[in-house]
């Protein structure tokens, strides 16, 4: 069992910078993979970012290619998102998730856990 909790979320102007950090239990943090992934109002929840167990490979969606950057700590038990350049179309609830056998690191349903998210508003 994982349990995930994000933190770092806030109101921030266009333009700068914000750094989510997702806090898991257990003593197998370092053998999932982690995400990030993001839900507007009235949106679907959509794909962010991605790291390796390992944290060798690291994935991003190309609407923050250049801007966010995902690593971990395994130390730490720690998952970071650095978002820069923050746009308000950023603005949503970012949540991170565990997965034990990820192969497609976008799809939600290679996720086993899941935490409760931590707001992100960008105002213009």
């Amino acid at each position: 069992q994982v349990q995930l909790v994000e933190s770092g979320g806030g109101l921030v102007q266009a333009g700068g910078s914000l750094r989510l950090s997702c806090a898991a239990s257990g003593r197998t943090f370092s053998t999932y993979a982690m995400g990030w992934f993001r839900q507007g109002p009235g949106k679907e929840r959509e794909f962010v970012a991605a790291i390796s167990w390992i944290g060798g490979r690291s994935y991003n969606t190309d609407s923050v290619k250049g801007r966010f950057t995902v690593s971990r700590d395994n130390a730490k038990n720690t998952v970071y998102l650095q978002m820069n350049s923050l746009k308000p179309e950023d603005s949503a609830v970012y949540h991170c998730a565990a997965g034990r056998s990820v192969r497609n690191y976008p799809k939600i349903e290679e996720y086993d856990y899941w935490g409760q998210g931590t707001q992100v508003t960008v105002s213009s």
